[in-house]
């Protein structure tokens, strides 16, 4: 391999590597701290456009060769290519579903479809760092990738604005408006696998697990309560809706917090979510969104509404909050449950 090639190889490989990062970052991310996140990975995305004539070189010269793996390394460039075309008809908002799925939604799976063949790639491929591509000539080379990159996605968005196409209006997550002030409106996006369950109004419970021990409450003794709460709910499906929710303040519920560490809160279908005590008095426990009682479909009778961070942390159908002694970071970034 020549320098030139390895050296074009190996700055592919850290832009991959920076967008695959952000990409994880850029889901997770709720708070307007984070903002940066998707900003790196929209960079990252340029960056990667920006390499492909020079990688090209490399691929051009690689088929000239015979080998056995061509179909595999054919098949990784094709879902290199598909993940950047999703990713700038989703930015853009040029195209934000095809074939009844959200383009976001293909952007994602053609990414996790990527991770495999790129892992293949670089253990078969492999392009080994040497002292010398360390130079200043290359740093030099690095940073004004770095810039010509930011500059490229600072004219993709002005060119969008231009154009009027909706990504510019996009949350600085990434996601577009969809049903703000209109709970109906909004769409009923469930985490992985989870169906809506029948809910018994009557028979529903929710318990909670406080330092004072555990008691049980009914949807009759939670209509007593009525705090407001005006929240961002930014589904990792690529919208947000702005909804004044109703309900009762998860702090009001807590006896006594003891030592626990974190604070538990669990679904009717076994789904749960782990989040630090000390943000009890910023959670709510909702039973109504916009003045009218929550749908099945957005969580009746009860849904978790947890401001600054992202849809799949909002527990639906929650009937269980309980204090543990076990740190709140032991929640996976991404619940599996």
């Amino acid at each position: 391999m020549s320098p030139s090639a390895r050296v074009t190889n190996l700055t592919l490989a850290g832009a991959l590597l920076l967008v695959f990062a952000t990409g994880a970052g850029a889901v997770a991310t709720g708070s307007p701290g984070g903002r940066w996140v998707p900003v790196a990975h929209g960079v990252a995305g340029m960056a990667v456009i920006l390499l492909i004539p020079w990688k090209s070189r490399v691929v051009r010269a690689g088929l000239r060769r015979a080998r056995h793996s061509r179909s595999a390394s054919l098949a990784l460039a094709a879902l290199a290519l598909a993940a950047l075309l999703t990713g700038v008809l989703h930015a853009t908002g040029l195209v934000r579903s095809a074939g009844g799925l959200l383009v976001l939604w293909l952007h994602i799976a053609v990414a996790l479809a990527l991770l495999p063949l790129l892992a293949w790639h670089v253990v078969v491929r492999r392009a080994r760092p040497r002292r010398r591509d360390l130079s200043r000539r290359t740093l030099l080379r690095t940073g004004l990738l770095g810039a010509a990159s930011a500059g490229l996605y600072l004219g993709a968005g002005s060119a969008a604005g231009l154009a009027r196409l909706p990504g510019p209006r996009r949350r600085f997550t990434g996601s577009y408006e969809t049903g703000s002030f209109n709970p109906a409106a909004m769409p009923d996006t469930i985490w992985l696998n989870d169906a809506v369950p029948s809910v018994d109004a009557g028979r529903w419970r929710l318990v909670v697990a406080d330092g004072a021990g555990s008691y049980v409450l009914t949807l009759a003794d939670l209509a007593g309560f009525d705090a407001r709460l005006r929240a961002t709910l930014d589904c990792t499906s690529g919208w947000f809706a702005r909804q004044d929710w109703t309900g009762v303040p998860v702090g009001a519920l807590l006896r006594s917090t003891g030592l626990a560490r974190s604070l538990l809160v669990g679904s009717s279908t076994g789904y749960q979510v782990r989040l630090p005590v000390s943000d009890a008095d910023r959670l709510l426990l909702a039973t109504a969104a916009g003045g009218v009682p929550l749908s099945p479909g957005h969580g009746f009778p009860l849904r978790l509404v947890a401001p600054g961070r992202r849809g799949f942390w909002w527990v639906k159908w929650v009937d269980r909050i309980e204090l543990r002694p076990e740190p709140w970071w032991l929640q996976p970034p991404f619940p599996l449950r």
